[in-house]
């Protein structure tokens, strides 16, 4: 963390969404003191993420820290935001992604619905993709049948 000239966002695990902005240049160490950092290993996700975690320990207490650039971190936060603000405003159409045949329906209209569930599987040259709900939700209408085809954007469910 030392090397790093510019500015960075850190999260510490177990304290909640705390953010701490600091500078390189501004953080010192006592006289003598050599904070104990190790490098964790870096997941897809957190290459993917710009994120670099690290495990520390302060007066006995261990610590994991999670770093990111400080811009990133703004842009994601803005980023969640606007979805969080535009994901509330009614219902939404699931469409199909590939033309296929609707092979299975685990949902009825007036079902209610996790983030990440799967709603249907489409059959598309011989393999069969599951749709799985975007946001947690009710089923508000179901515009397919088992055995019935559907083309690229063609709307498969609606979500509310």
């Amino acid at each position: 963390m030392s090397d790093h000239r510019g500015h960075y966002r850190m999260h510490v695990a177990g304290i909640g969404d705390e953010s701490f902005h600091r500078d390189s240049a501004e953080t010192r160490r006592p006289e003598g003191h050599q904070p104990e950092v190790r490098v964790l290993r870096q997941t897809a996700h957190d290459r993917a993420a710009g994120i670099r975690r690290y495990e520390t320990s302060i007066d006995g207490w261990v610590f994991e820290v999670s770093v990111e650039d400080e811009l990133r971190a703004l842009l994601r936060e803005r980023a969640g935001q606007v979805a969080k603000r535009d994901g509330r405003r009614g219902s939404d159409s699931i469409r199909a992604q590939i033309p296929g045949r609707v092979v299975r329906l685990w949902v009825e209209e007036g079902d209610t619905v996790e983030a990440g569930q799967r709603l249907l599987a489409i059959e598309a040259m011989k393999m069969e993709n599951e749709v799985r709900a975007p946001h947690a939700g009710t089923i508000e209408r179901i515009g397919v049948a088992v055995g019935g085809s559907v083309e690229l954007r063609d709307e498969l469910l609606r979500l509310r």
